[in-house]
């Protein structure tokens, strides 16, 4: 069965043994908030410091806002500084599409979604160890779902990530320099 993503409402939502689709753009402009279908559609870049999650420490997994297919996971969210959510790493590797973007005569990789083909923002090679990446991703491309939704909303095969793990404001995470780090709310 195909599913859509949208809101936080519990409808529409993707999950593991789905088939992620991209809904049809007229579909996609009545579930998509402006900003989300200019990031998403358009190849737009939300504004920094000033989106949805990047500071959220809660735990959980990022999806892709317009397919539902999982995407990154909080385990591997860091503080990079930069005002966008950061990641060392995909979840699912086979859901992100690496692309040369070449765009203002600056070579940069561009992120994109598999399945909702869905602008996710850019990858850098300036990001903690061990992988040494940074996937700068926008806001607006992603839906968070905290870790006590993870198998009402049909990601239940993610809760082991979180198993025998404190909160992430309790917990230890990277710099962008790899050095470990406490995080505590508020920062």
């Amino acid at each position: 069965m195909a599913s859509y993503s949208a809101g936080n409402d519990g409808s529409q939502q993707g999950a593991p043994g789905k088939t992620y689709i991209k809904p049809p753009d007229d579909v996609l402009k009545k579930i998509l908030t402006p900003l989300q279908y200019s990031v998403t559609q358009e190849d737009a870049t939300e504004r920094a410091f000033d989106n949805e999650y990047w500071n959220n420490k809660e735990e959980g997994i990022y999806v892709d806002r317009v397919s539902g297919e999982p995407l990154f996971s909080s385990v591997d969210k860091f503080a990079s500084g930069t005002g966008w959510p950061s990641f060392s790493r995909p979840l699912e590797a086979d859901n992100i599409l690496e692309k040369e973007d070449n765009v203002f005569f600056i070579r940069r990789v561009e992120v994109r979604s598999r399945h909702g083909d869905s602008h996710l923002g850019h990858l850098f090679d300036d990001g903690p160890q061990p992988t040494g990446m940074r996937y700068c991703i926008n806001s607006a491309s992603l839906r968070f779902v905290p870790v006590r939704d993870l198998v009402k909303e049909g990601y239940g095969e993610y809760r082991a990530l979180f198993a025998g793990r404190t909160s992430m404001d309790e917990s230890k995470h990277h710099d962008m320099s790899g050095n470990t780090m406490k995080v505590k709310e508020g920062m």
